[in-house]
Formats: structure tokens, sequence, C-alpha cells
């Protein structure tokens, strides 16, 4: 859901009078971009959504801290990532079991999945495995540009990096994800295949 800054600080004063709607207004709002992010980030649905709710958690109990001149989801996001890479340092990543499973049933589609579904999935995973040569900060800046449609100058705001900085990321990490498709036969078919 996209809603205007204009009424986006109205939802948190009144947030941050008690209104339990603003709250669950602000909630609303941004609790799929958040998590999405996360999830691309982590690869394993159970932290990103462990981290946006502590995320959610932290925003509302100090919203007397957020700083109007900016955008809340932007404020939103450098906790959200500030936690991620505290959950990350502190626990090692590893392969969660359950995510390994699903990843491997998701290349084996059941009966009957349309053509459109197969190639979306396939799609889905060549980017998932595209994403994974990148190194966390390239990483960030694709899903913030590409998923979250962030502009490269919020994005340089977001990270305090310039912002020509951020398009040389960002052409690296294209071009390192193009490379990681392309270097195995079968996904460069796919890929083929998918944009075709």
């Amino acid at each position: 859901m996209i809603i205007s800054k204009a009424r986006e600080h109205e939802l948190i004063r009144a947030a941050k009078a008690g209104d339990g709607k603003a709250v669950e207004g602000l909630i609303r709002a941004h609790q799929e971009a958040v998590y999405a992010f996360i999830l691309r980030l982590s690869g394993r649905p159970h932290i990103a959504e462990d981290i946006v709710q502590e995320a959610f958690v932290r925003v509302l109990k100090n919203l007397d801290r957020f700083d109007p001149r900016f955008r809340f989801s932007t404020w939103l996001f450098t906790i959200a990532r500030r936690l991620y890479v505290n959950a990350m340092q502190k626990h090692r990543p590893a392969y969660d079991t359950d995510t390994v499973s699903l990843r491997a049933a998701a290349t084996t589609p059941p009966p009957g999945v349309s053509a459109r579904g197969e190639t979306m999935d396939n799609i889905r995973e060549l980017l998932d495995t595209a994403l994974e040569v990148l190194n966390d900060q390239q990483r960030e800046i694709v899903l913030l540009f590409h998923q979250q449609s962030w502009p490269i100058t919020e994005i340089a705001a977001h990270l305090d990096m310039p912002e020509g900085t951020v398009k040389s990321h960002l052409h690296r990490a294209r071009r390192r994800m193009r490379r990681a498709i392309m270097a195995d036969e079968v996904r460069h078919a796919r890929a083929q295949e998918a944009w075709s």
C-alpha cells in the first residue's frame, strides 16, 4: 500500500496521540515492503518475520524521535536493516532445513502448474541465485532500487554514501548477477526462456 507523505504524517501524529487505527495504518502501509526487503536479505522467512516485528515495536516506541523532514519508510528500513545486521552478527548464517526443503520442492512444480507459474518460479530462483553472489551492501542497494523502487538519492542518504558510489555499486552488482546467471548453462537457458 502506498500512501502520501502528508497522509503518513497524519498517521504518525495520530499514532503519537495513542490512536490505534493510525498505528494499524502505519503498519499496514509498510509491513509488506519491509518484510520483502528483509526476506531477500536473509533468505529465511522466520528471521524476516522476527526482524520486521521487532522493527515495528522499536519504531512505535520511539515515534517521538521521528524527524518529519524525512520519509517514515526510510527511518523504518534503517531500523530494520540495523536489526538484521545485529541478528546476523549474533548468529552466523546457517541453512534452515525448512527453507532448503522448500527451495528444493520449488524446483519440481506440482502437477497442473501453469507455464506462467513455472516461468515465475524460474525467475524467482534465478534472482535468488544471482542475489547470493552479491556482498551485503550490493544486495541491499539492488533490493532498495529494484524491489522497493527507491531513487538513488534516497538510497545514498539511507546508506550515507555519495550517489555516484551507489550507482557504481548498482552497476557492479548487476554485472555480477548477470555473470552468475550466464556461468551456468541451465540457469542461462532458464534466463533465455524467462525473458523471451
